[in-house]
């Protein structure tokens, strides 16, 4: 472990810290928490192996968060679409949660993580499916279809600026910016 954190070069390093919204220490701590979730004898190789989505989830700050399988399956670049991440996938999901993100970052990775269906709109099912995430599909925190309904339908009415049954991602982002705790609460800190 203490000998794959200076496998990184400076020049590298350097190349993240202007690509990302993260510090050169950030980046160092991200490094060595990604070596510590690949296998034993790929430490070493940490920016050509990637880690799979089941070690990803067992972060602890990923553990609980209700989206983490949208999250691995949005920043995860691989040709499987397996959820998993190489370092750099790594850095990109670190740098979007970051403090130091925009809020246009930000709002366009949280749209991203809530489309579900991943066709650039947020329908009703994408609503659903988003609420299910919040509340949870237990029997004592489910929401009953009348529920769900009426909650879907005053989203889209404050949401859905253009009346086409949908929010889009400008539409996302003009509500987001009314939220002032989502850039504060958008976050993932290692």
């Amino acid at each position: 472990m203490g000998g794959s954190s200076s496998a990184i070069s400076k020049d590298l390093l350097s190349e993240y810290q202007e690509l990302t919204f993260l510090t050169k220490q950030e980046i160092l701590h991200a490094y060595q928490k990604f070596g510590d979730l690949l296998p034993e004898g790929q430490k070493n190789d940490v920016l050509k192996t990637r880690a799979t989505k089941e070690k990803i989830l067992s972060l602890p700050e990923l553990k609980a968060n209700p989206f983490r399988n949208r999250i691995c399956h949005v920043f995860s670049t691989s040709d499987d679409h397996d959820g998993s991440m190489s370092f750099e996938d790594f850095l990109d999901m670190l740098s979007a949660f970051s403090d130091s993100a925009t809020a246009e970052i930000k709002s366009h990775y949280a749209f991203r993580i809530f489309d579900f269906d991943n066709d650039g709109t947020l329908n009703k099912e994408d609503l659903r499916e988003l609420v299910n995430c919040l509340t949870g599909e237990a029997e004592d925190t489910k929401l009953s279809d009348a529920e769900m309904d009426q909650l879907i339908k005053n989203i889209l009415q404050e949401s859905d600026i253009d009346k086409d049954g949908t929010v889009n991602l400008s539409e996302f982002q003009h509500v987001i910016s009314r939220s002032p705790d989502f850039v504060s609460s958008f976050k993932i800190v290692l």
